[in-house]
Parts: C-alpha cells; structure tokens; sequence
C-alpha cells in the first residue's frame, strides 16, 4: 500500500477551496478526504479486485518456481552421477552436457520469470494509482457540489498534512463538518454486504 499512501499524501495535502460568495459573513465547512476515501465502498471494492490480481500473479509466479524447482532438483541428481568414480569417461561427457543444457534452462527460466514479475506488478500498480486517483477524484467533485448546495465559501480538508506531517488545519471556528454527510452520499449505492460491513468502523466517528 504504499504507493497508495504516497497518493495520500499528495492529494490529501491540497485545501479543496469552493468559490468565495459574497456575504459579510464566510461560511466555512471542514471535510475528513482520507476517511471519505477510506469508507467509500468503491475503495473497498478496487483493493478487493487489486487483491485478486495480486493474488493471480504470485499463483503463476509460483508455477514457474516449481518448474525451477524441479530443475535445480534434476541437477542435483546429475551432479551427483557427475562425482560417482564407478561411471566411465563416456557416459560423463553426456551427463555433463545435459547438467549444462539444464542449468542453462534454469537461468532462462528464473530471468523470465523475474522480469514476468517486475512487468506485471508494475503494470497493476499503475492501474491501482489510476483507479484511486479516479476515485478520489469523484469524491473532490461531490464535496464541490456539496458545497455549492450548503452555499460554503471554503471546504477545507482536515486530514490533509504539511510536508512537516502537521496537520494544515489546526483551528476553525464555527465550522461545519461536512463528512458524514458526504458519506451517506456516496454510500447510498453501496451494496448491502458492503455497507454491513463497514458499519463497525463508523461508530467511532465524532
């Protein structure tokens, strides 16, 4: 998860900042990004989906493995007919090109698979940054909309931290937290099991 956190830090860092009205008085509304991106069903269902194609290339990682596995084996047991004194010089020779082509499979075989490895993990993980900035990118929206609904003149994220790691946003006074709001919002398509599940989490919400 830490190219997600890296995601984090950057746009959870921004103040989300909705047009200025113009009244006397600056109606002034906070919003926790990283919980609503953290309890936002679809979060939950694109780490599941990255879960399962994680999963699917240790499983072909580890086929090829066991066939390197296999081969390492092959060539233990050829050494060992290699270093047997009661073998003559003929039969060495054709052991010994056949503990070569082996052994020279396996070096084939552990490349491919570590560069099949680096190939395919990088490429998930660059769909896993996508699909989370697109995510995040759909909750910037509704908390404008939100905004602009509730007539607030700044949203400000209250998760979001300076490159010290303090919190931007130490103090408001008189400002309405937006979250749960937000939340119900963006859950009101959620599946059942989806919003079961979460339930526990949220009761510790202020």
């Amino acid at each position: 998860m830490t190219k997600i956190s890296r995601l984090f830090t950057a746009a959870l860092a921004a103040v989300l900042i909705s047009a200025a009205s113009a009244a006397d008085k600056v109606n002034i509304a906070t919003v926790d990004m990283q919980e609503l991106f953290k309890q936002y069903y679809r979060t939950n269902e694109a780490q599941k989906q990255i879960n399962v194609e994680r999963a699917r290339i240790q499983k072909d990682n580890n086929e090829r493995l066991s066939r390197i596995r296999e081969l390492e084996t092959s060539l233990g047991n050829l050494r060992k007919q290699l270093d047997d004194p009661a073998i003559n010089d003929s039969k060495k020779q054709t052991l010994f090109k056949e503990f070569q082509t082996k052994q020279q499979e396996g070096v084939a075989l552990d490349r491919e698979r570590r560069e099949f490895l680096q190939r395919r993990n990088q490429a998930l993980n660059e769909k896993m940054i996508q699909r989370m900035k697109g995510i995040l990118e759909e909750i910037r929206k509704l908390v404008e909309e939100q905004a602009k609904k509730d007539d607030y003149d700044y949203v400000f994220d209250k998760s979001g931290l300076s490159t010290s790691q303090v919190p931007l946003l130490l103090y408001t006074k008189d400002a309405t937290d937006i979250t749960t709001v937000l939340l119900k919002d963006l859950n009101k398509d959620a599946p059942a099991e989806s919003l079961q599940k979460d339930d526990a989490p949220k009761s510790k919400e202020k």
